[in-house]
């Protein structure tokens, strides 16, 4: 039997090949399937595994800033925050996030793609916010222990560590050049030398070949005419949402009317309600879900 042939039949096989996302929601399960056997935080390189994939802090050397229990949860980050490819939208300036995420079929595909998602520290994804991704100038920052991510409110600037600098500039540049995102002079001038200084290693690479079979489109700026690639056995404890349930973002809850802990969580990950997180700690409706 040919390689050719062979390869044909992979392809084949694949599941849901060229169908991408269709809500951020969706995407992020997606995702815990082509990280599955990469499990590695995007700011620290901290590892995580185990039941709930819950991360190894020590692994990295983390040392955390203020907020002990998300600082202990894996969640999806956007590398380019959705404020920035959101907020020129006029759905964004009548009603935000949740106004596009329900109004704006670009928006959704935006926030839904692949390759502008990473698995990030809690900590470090509230920390960065839609804070600018680049150099801090001045010396009132806070490193994470060893993670050389540093951030600087200050400033408003979250540095990324050096092993992923340059594939937040590739993602920028796929991001503007996808969906239309002003990146400024000075921005792309540093992405430039970024790109030059890091380039792509192998798991950028094969990571973005395993979107290129889920969603029909990678990053050029990663490979040019990337083949597709099978995705991993998908872990068998990714903490994904049971794609059954009823949750719905169209109602804006309070905690009162939280039916159970994974409904709160829904609500403030998915939909964006962090009036359901009074103290910031990552941890929605502390009466159910602590």
């Amino acid at each position: 039997m040919s390689r050719l042939f062979l390869f044909l039949l992979l392809i084949a096989a694949l599941p849901a090949l060229a169908e991408p996302p269709g809500s951020f929601s969706s995407a992020k399960r997606v995702a815990w399937e082509i990280h599955a056997d990469h499990k590695n935080t995007f700011y620290c390189g901290c590892q995580y595994d185990g039941p709930g994939n819950t991360p190894d802090l020590s692994s990295c050397g983390y040392e955390v800033r203020k907020q002990e229990v998300r600082a202990n949860r894996i969640e999806w980050e956007h590398i380019m925050p959705a404020y920035d490819f959101g907020r020129a939208l006029q759905c964004w300036q009548e009603g935000g996030r949740s106004n596009c995420r329900s109004n704006n079929d670009d928006f959704k595909r935006a926030e839904a793609d692949l390759v502008n998602l990473v698995p990030s520290l809690g900590e470090t994804n509230g920390d960065r916010s839609n804070m600018r991704l680049g150099m801090i100038a001045g010396n009132d920052y806070y490193q994470y222990g060893q993670c050389e991510s540093r951030v600087s409110f200050a400033e408003r600037t979250f540095q990324p560590r050096p092993e992923v600098r340059g594939w937040v500039a590739r993602t920028y540049w796929y991001m503007r050049d996808t969906y239309g995102i002003s990146i400024s002079s000075q921005q792309n001038q540093l992405f430039t030398a970024w790109n030059k200084q890091y380039p792509v290693t192998d798991w950028e690479r094969l990571r973005n070949r395993r979107i290129v079979a889920i969603q029909g489109q990678g990053n050029s700026y990663v490979e040019k005419d990337a083949q597709p690639a099978p995705l991993p056995t998908p872990a068998a404890n990714d903490p994904v949402f049971d794609t059954d349930t009823n949750f719905s973002c169209d109602t804006r809850k309070n905690c009162s009317m939280m039916r159970s802990c994974e409904e709160a969580m829904y609500h403030l990950q998915q939909c964006g309600n962090t009036r359901l997180d009074g103290n910031n700690n990552g941890v929605p409706c502390q009466s159910i879900c602590l």
